[in-house]
């Protein structure tokens, strides 16, 4: 079974575009996402054009705001201030990642956790581990939405999770430890990997190398989740972590790239967007 994100996006989509003529019917305006992009990456502008394209299919305003890459770290604070202090903004987001010259840590931590849609403030991380009210950063909530759209019954299973962090590996990590799974998170220096991720029903790789993952590397059977994003040299197309032809052939669920996980991770910045917007108005 092939798991497209796209059909499953464009349902949750589809269910909030029915919301917001009522929800701007009650509280007087449509929810606001403002996006900061610094440079000019081309991968970075695509998805940031993505982003303001789904915001806009759902009838939200969509503010994105361009910055040079010259620009100082106190420049994109200073702006990121002036978002969390606009009353009419619900969400913010800095697309990662920024140029080196500027802190990522800095950034993720000034977004007002409020306004976090996407679920990496200190704040919300640890609320997540916590198991109390959060943002659920947008790849893995899309994901363990993807799986159950399948039927991929996570509990009791073994899942291996290639990938560390904050923004993927961990906190997938979690939401599959709270469905009752057992993980163990790995990286792509892990000794034996092969023989670890072997023993995975449930297979997340998450650490952007060019088909890292091959065929002998997957149980027969397992579901295989790529959340890779890489551009291919000899090509110039994109492909995953997973060497996906190969591996289509050991096993029983995958997702491709792209058109796997990529649109459940928009579809969740729109949900996410939603229960910000929800809260701010509802004074939560």
């Amino acid at each position: 079974m092939i798991i497209s994100g796209k059909d499953l996006a464009k349902k949750i989509k589809a269910d909030i575009a029915e919301k917001v003529p009522v929800l701007v019917e009650k509280y007087g305006r449509a929810p606001h996402l403002a996006v900061i992009l610094v440079g000019e990456d081309p991968a970075s502008q695509s998805y940031v054009k993505s982003k303001g394209k789904d915001a806009e299919q759902v009838g939200y305003k969509s503010t994105t705001i361009r910055m040079p890459e010259s620009t100082s770290e106190e420049e994109l604070l200073a702006k990121i201030a002036e978002l969390n202090a606009d009353d009419t903004v619900d969400g913010v987001l800095v697309q990662l990642p920024v140029p080196k010259h500027i802190d990522e840590d800095r950034v993720i931590e000034a977004i007002s956790n409020d306004k976090d849609v996407d679920g990496f403030h200190p704040a919300n991380v640890a609320s997540l581990w916590q198991k109390r009210p959060c943002v659920y950063p947008c790849t893995p909530k899309g994901i363990i939405r993807m799986l159950d759209e399948a039927g991929v019954d996570i509990a009791g299973k073994e899942a291996v999770v290639i990938g560390r962090s904050n923004i993927v590996g961990l906190p997938m990590a979690k939401l599959l430890l709270d469905r009752n799974a057992t993980v163990t998170v790995a990286h792509s220096r892990t000794k034996n990997l092969a023989e670890v991720t072997r023993r995975a029903d449930i297979l997340v790789a998450a650490v952007g190398k060019l088909r890292m993952v091959t065929a002998d590397m997957v149980a027969p059977g397992a579901v295989v989740i790529d959340v890779g994003v890489n551009r291919d040299p000899e090509t110039g197309k994109l492909a995953g972590d997973v060497d996906y032809d190969a591996v289509c052939e050991v096993a029983s669920v995958i997702t491709p790239v792209p058109g796997g996980v990529g649109p459940m991770t928009r579809a969740c910045l729109m949900e996410n967007t939603l229960e910000c917007y929800l809260n701010h108005m509802q004074g939560k």
